[in-house]
């Protein structure tokens, strides 16, 4: 690696023959970077702590120059190992291009797609999606990642996301698929033992049932008229840490739950649960479909895309039209 006359720094390749080696302490250095530290990094590659280290260690020496600022608490990236960093990106998404060109991705779909989604959404919605596809091709492989915490789709190595809730600002591709209702709901039993509420303070009086997420907790968001929504922080009777438990909880009467439309659909159906405030509900979370911006996608991308957003659009509006 050296400094041009821009300033910028400029990757070498060694010419012994190790070139496979470099590439790969590259996208080590970019996994520890992603994930912040070495040991995420050995954890997530299934990897010594003693190899990573030895490794960046190594390609620090082979550069000489310092790529990582190592302190007690954080591994940050120096002005010349974020240069490094963002160059071997670059090199690395050209190497993963002309492997897929090689194989044919570009004009034919094939190959294996990674998708995230919310668990229950995509167990029920996603996967019948998913079945018709592959039936269709063949020649592509589905890895279906369920799982309720957003997946970073550059460190987890996901094609593709469904997503349910605003999008934070980014570089990422999204196609909008619709929203989807937060609810407030209860077993008719308990609300003919506490009473229905008629405004969010009156949740105060009835037991709570809380899905614990990694997002600090804020409380309970309502809309109300003609000013800010507002927040009613209720503490908890039960707390869970997946929307199913909760849907269960409130369809066996232990507390009010507050859901996705689509988590309490069941207990709606089956006369287990009861919607509560709707005409103060906040604005529905929207539902897209999310994938990383590249010059070009591979067509096995392209093809889910176009295959699954129809599909995924109804499935929402039936969701809608339901109890």
């Amino acid at each position: 690696m050296k400094n041009d006359n821009t300033g910028k720094v400029a990757i070498i390749f060694p010419q012994n023959g190790r070139i496979m080696d470099r590439l790969s302490t590259m996208a080590l250095l970019v996994k520890v970077t992603e994930l912040g530290s070495m040991s995420a990094a050995a954890r997530a590659l299934n990897m010594p702590l003693t190899t990573v280290s030895r490794h960046i260690g190594e390609l620090e020496s082979a550069l000489g120059v310092r790529l990582l600022a190592r302190t007690t608490r954080k591994l940050t990236l120096t002005d010349a190992g974020g240069d490094y960093v963002a160059a071997a990106r670059r090199i690395l998404e050209e190497v993963e291009n002309a492997e897929r060109q090689a194989t044919g991705e570009y004009q034919e779909p094939k190959g294996e797609l990674v998708i995230s989604a919310p668990t229950m959404f995509g167990r029920q919605h996603v996967l019948p999606v998913i079945s018709e596809f592959i039936a269709r091709y063949p020649l592509i492989r589905v890895r279906l990642l369920l799982s309720d915490r957003n997946a970073d789709l550059v460190s987890d190595h996901v094609d593709l996301a469904v997503r349910i809730g605003d999008l934070a600002d980014s570089s990422m591709v999204a196609t909008r698929l619709g929203t989807m209702r937060i609810v407030a709901c209860a077993h008719p039993a308990l609300l003919a033992k506490y009473g229905e509420p008629q405004r969010p303070r009156d949740l105060a009086a009835l037991p709570i049932i809380r899905i614990e997420s990694p997002m600090p907790y804020r409380g309970w968001r309502f809309r109300a008229a003609e000013r800010e929504d507002q927040l009613i922080n209720l503490p908890p009777v039960l707390s869970v840490t997946t929307p199913e438990s909760a849907a269960d909880a409130a369809r066996l009467g232990v507390g009010v739950a507050r859901l996705l439309h689509y988590q309490a659909l069941d207990g709606l159906r089956h006369g287990e649960l009861r919607l509560l405030l709707e005409n103060v509900e906040p604005d529905p979370a929207p539902v897209h479909l999310l994938y990383t911006a590249r010059d070009l996608a591979p067509l096995k991308l392209r093809k889910f895309i176009d295959f699954a957003a129809p599909a995924l659009r109804q499935a929402l509006l039936r969701i809608a039209g339901a109890a």
